[in-house]
């Protein structure tokens, strides 16, 4: 018996805080648990953390006092791809890398999210700014039946 992949997506408004954060991501682990392998699963949950902790300590929020995560899962081949997507209300500057030496406490969260993407990068529209990732897989190898 064979199993079809088909393409699914969600998404959760939550409050633009730290426990907002948090329960987005618990949310989305939560729903991507026994969908996709557990080595993908670790790397989506940490993108995520850094995309949504951008979002709250350097961005403002949606109207409402929101941030957006959002996701979805592509079958493949050649791979299977999830796009995770953190929409907020913007900053003064877009998210870039940025250079930090060895003894700064922080800012080499882009760089984690470089390091565990096939692809990220920012977008600009009418709600506000989309940070999104996509992360990639070889296509059948380990993903649980969708649906």
């Amino acid at each position: 018996m064979s199993t079809v992949l088909t393409e699914r997506s969600w998404c959760v408004m939550v409050p633009h805080d730290a426990q907002g954060a948090r329960s987005a991501r618990h949310r989305l682990a939560t729903e991507l648990t026994g969908v996709v392998p557990a080595a993908l699963l670790a790397d989506v949950e940490m993108v995520a953390a850094e995309l949504l902790g951008n979002a709250v300590r350097h961005a403002e929020p949606l109207p409402g006092g929101l941030i957006r995560l959002a996701w979805s899962l592509r079958p493949g081949p050649p791979a299977d791809v999830v796009e995770i997507r953190v929409t907020d209300g913007g900053a003064t500057a877009p998210p870039q890398l940025r250079r930090v030496g060895p003894e700064a406490i922080d800012g080499r969260g882009l760089f984690l999210v470089a390091a565990l993407t096939a692809r990220w990068g920012v977008e600009r529209d009418g709600l506000g700014q989309s940070v999104w990732a996509r992360l990639a897989h070889p296509a059948g190898r380990e993903l649980a039946p969708v649906g």
